[in-house]
């Protein structure tokens, strides 16, 4: 828990990660933040088809509606989280030689919009038949 809080406090002051261990290739720390901004895009976009879901399917059952949004919308802010700490770990591990962190994100993100497209598919079939 301390390393985790450690690791929101450089989220905001970044400048004192320069302080462990020594600075990596320079290309490494570029491919680290170029993942953190395909991270960043994946947030933006499960957070626009949360609204885009909400805004463009009025005649959906409310709580399909609503249940749908808000599991991209939920996905897209732990996306987002999950950038920021994801990058301040690679960092880390970087500059102190050790193993780039593992992470189970990726599985619980896909597994996540697999189910939301699923239910999609069943509203766009029932929608279908009716």
């Amino acid at each position: 828990m301390i390393d985790f809080m450690r690791n929101v406090r450089l989220w905001f002051v970044p400048q004192e990660i320069e302080q462990e261990g020594h600075t990596p290739d320079y290309r490494f720390s570029l491919a680290n933040e170029r993942t953190f901004l395909a991270w960043l895009r994946t947030a933006l976009a499960l957070i626009g088809g949360g609204f885009a879901v909400d805004q463009f399917l009025p005649d959906l059952q409310w709580a399909w509606r609503v249940g749908l949004a808000l599991g991209l919308l939920a996905a897209g802010v732990l996306c987002s989280l999950r950038a920021v700490n994801h990058w301040v770990r690679c960092e880390r591990a970087m500059r102190r030689g050790e193993d780039l962190p593992v992470s189970r994100f990726p599985a619980l993100l896909s597994l996540g919009v697999a189910v939301v497209a699923v239910a999609m598919v069943v509203v766009v079939l029932v929608r279908g038949e009716g």
